[in-house]
């Protein structure tokens, strides 16, 4: 697995990482946890050294599964888990709460939960509109100072977010969707990213699935699972956005790659400090995820793929809107 360096932190990851949420959480059911391992294991044993978890992803069950898994192979690996959530056992975050003295307290029942000293990369899950940016990164940067904490990372935050965070506590890497059919951080957050020296982690880097190829207008979703509620998902939105589908196909088929490959080597092509972390709870798909490293895709393949995505706009919202609201603050 080709290695890759978030921004100008000297955070050394593999090229493709692996997002964990739907092993406990979001897109169904949690999965069989003695199968998760096997799969966070054979993941190890592949090359992925990033893992992405978040204490609300269970809430909690998830940063205790890579606990598990992960304990073999501390020395190896690099974990990004996130706070910024008032959260319950019973109960998945619904509230934001960023202050410090919570801070502080999430990162300790995280270094508990993943089994380890210190917290490779800590991320705000989203920002809170009611804690100043700069309190959130003067308590990461109080608990980097302990020996907690690594390196700062944000998700989904906004520009300014960003540069009021870094002046404080330098931000690592920033984590957001981006991929061929979401391609807004391309607007301001990617130059300011270039700017600061600060990586860049795609989140949904296959469109939750869709640019797989493997989702269509027929394809139903239980009430567990985080796209039965999004725009995006809608029926007729899956019909219209099946041009993206094929368009990844036609260039799959040149390439002797899949849909989903195309899709994460497109985004690798973009930056060299970009990324993605596809999730997966099948082997087969995490073996398919990883190939992507190895397809080059030309300037002219790049091209070609802008030139058609530029002559179509992805149909349904992304998320609804009051869930919308808590991104790019």
């Amino acid at each position: 697995m080709q290695k890759r360096i978030l921004g100008t932190s000297g955070l050394e990851v593999s090229a493709i990482g692996l997002g964990c949420m739907s092993m406990s959480f979001g897109l169904g059911p949690a999965r069989d946890r003695r199968e998760m391992i096997s799969l966070l294991e054979s993941a190890v044993e592949r090359g992925v050294t990033f893992f992405d978890t978040a204490e609300a992803y269970g809430p909690f069950a998830n940063e205790e599964l890579l606990g598990e898994a992960l304990e073999p192979f501390r020395d190896d690996v690099v974990i990004a888990t996130k706070f910024g959530w008032k959260l319950d056992p019973g109960f998945g975050g619904s509230q934001l709460d960023s202050r410090p003295e919570t801070i502080k307290a999430s990162a300790e029942g995280s270094l508990t939960r993943l089994r380890v000293d210190a917290i490779d990369l800590y991320y705000q899950h989203r920002v809170d509109p009611d804690v100043p940016i700069e309190e959130v990164a003067g308590a990461i940067k109080d608990l980097i100072q302990e020996g907690k904490v690594k390196h700062f990372g944000l998700s989904e935050p906004g520009v300014e977010t960003v540069r009021r965070a870094h002046a404080v506590q330098p931000v690592t890497a920033v984590e957001s969707e981006y991929s061929l059919w979401w391609r807004r951080p391309e607007d301001d957050l990617l130059p300011t990213l270039d700017e600061l020296g600060i990586g860049f982690v795609p989140f949904s880097p296959l469109g939750k699935g869709f640019l797989t190829g493997k989702i269509d207008q027929t394809t139903t979703f239980e009430s567990a699972d985080l796209r039965s509620v999004l725009p995006r998902f809608s029926p007729d939105a899956r019909k219209a956005n099946q041009t993206f589908v094929d368009l990844l196909a036609r260039v799959a088929e040149q390439k002797q790659a899949t849909p989903a490959q195309i899709a994460l080597a497109w985004l690798l092509a973009q930056k060299p400090w970009i990324v993605p972390i596809p999730g997966t709870t099948k082997l087969e798909r995490l073996e398919e995820n990883i190939g992507a490293a190895d397809v080059e895709l030309t300037t002219d393949d790049l091209r070609e793929i802008d030139s058609v995505v530029a002559t179509i706009a992805p149909a349904g919202d992304r998320y609804p809107e009051e869930l919308e609201r808590l991104t790019g603050r």
